[in-house]
């Protein structure tokens, strides 16, 4: 059974068009599952859809060949061929095969692809395909799809203003707290057993990022996974690369070669500082998320609740952080705000501005500093109460 994303709704708003498609994000966030409601769309029209995966060595090697090859593995018909291809970042020029089969025949044939990292896009696509494409980023189902992934479809579709009875207010607690306990990777939202969960997340975090490292080139895979865990443990604080390559042991560049990847393969995010006075702002130093906060529990081996964690604070912030996402904020977007003397705001997207606290204990009167130098960003304080109304737009939670 295929279960419906949100993200199709995009999708269909310019699937009639030229341009191509290109659907990117980490392994096992549902993009084959994606191609297949896509195939399926096509065909509840009357269309027929053909479908590749890439990892299929024989197809490969034809589509290496020449990109025009392809007309010679699709069915003969008179109208524009609709082409799935899963895992396209396993050709050898992607960007060339899709830069030709647009320019000189867009008119016969209509590609819509996945690639399993931007990681393989930076280094194989070598042409921007400015004008060719659309490009879609997938990450883990956000709430509303992982209460679908669970049978509450009634929850997920209730609308925002809906009261919920206190039986449906607990039932929805439960239900969020498994979500950020166990993250949104699909097939983890799928299981109903929690030992069964963490066998799968394990299984992601090890065998799937691996995979990662291994096709980026990485030959010392003990290192890679060492500086995710320290970046585990240091969500939302100021990264500074010189000094986890002397906790590793590592060169610098060795360091800035790992993020770059874990960056680009969807494993971790980094967001960059936002600043206009550049003498008493920060400018530089980065801070990081995980897109997963399943995954980010995988690598600390702690999958406790909420209230009885260590790092709350932390661990609510990077919960609001994927929020920010899977709303639909830009990542180059998401800034951080910190002076010299150490004030800090943690997410500055636009014209808002948002400190995560897992209690409010502090007063808005505390980013004084912030709220008269910026006056036009709008200052919001989102504590563990807030969340639930504020991103899935439930009240009584």
């Amino acid at each position: 059974m295929l279960f419906s994303r949100e993200i199709l709704n995009k999708i269909k708003k310019v699937i009639d068009r030229d341009e191509f498609i290109i659907l990117v994000g980490a392994r096992q966030t549902g993009k084959t599952s994606l191609l297949f409601l896509i195939k399926e769309f096509y065909e509840n029209k009357g269309v027929e859809a053909s479908y590749f995966n890439l990892e299929n060595p024989e197809h490969l090697k034809i589509l290496n060949d020449h990109p025009f090859n392809i007309f010679d593995l699709l069915p003969k018909r008179p109208a524009k061929q609709i082409v799935l291809i899963d895992e396209i970042q396993y050709l050898a020029d992607p960007s060339n095969f899709l830069k030709l089969l647009y320019d000189d025949r867009r008119k016969e044939i209509k590609i819509i692809a996945t690639g399993s990292s931007s990681f393989y896009m930076d280094r194989k696509f070598k042409d921007s395909l400015v004008g060719r494409k659309f490009i879609f980023n997938i990450y883990p189902l956000n709430f509303n799809e992982f209460l679908e992934f669970n049978g509450e479809t009634e929850m997920a579709e209730a609308k925002p203003a809906k009261k919920l009875t206190s039986y449906y207010q607990t039932k929805l607690l439960k239900l969020w707290e498994q979500y950020i306990i166990y993250g949104g990777y699909p097939k983890v939202a799928l299981a109903r057993e929690e030992e069964l969960k963490k066998i799968l997340i394990e299984d992601i975090g090890s065998s799937y990022i691996k995979k990662d490292a291994l096709e980026a080139g990485i030959k010392n895979t003990e290192k890679y996974y060492a500086l995710i865990k320290i970046l585990a443990g240091q969500t939302g604080q100021l990264m500074n690369s010189q000094e986890l390559a002397n906790t590793l042991n590592i060169a610098h560049k060795t360091v800035e070669e790992y993020l770059y990847i874990m960056a680009r393969s969807y494993q971790l995010a980094f967001i960059r500082p936002f600043y206009k006075n550049l003498r008493k702002e920060l400018t530089k130093m980065p801070k990081a998320y995980f897109y997963d906060l399943g995954l980010r529990n995988f690598f600390l081996d702690d999958f406790s609740s909420l209230d009885k964690r260590p790092d709350k604070g932390a661990y609510l912030e990077n919960l609001v952080f994927t929020e920010f996402l899977k709303r639909g904020d830009s990542l180059d977007k998401i800034k951080y705000w910190r002076t010299q003397d150490k004030k800090e705001v943690d997410f500055i997207i636009g014209r808002e501005a948002y400190e995560i606290k897992y209690n409010l204990k502090r007063k808005a009167s505390g980013y004084k500093k912030f709220i008269e130098q910026y006056p036009e960003i709008k200052f919001s304080m989102v504590s563990r109460e807030d969340v639930i109304k504020k991103f899935y737009g439930r009240k009584g939670a």
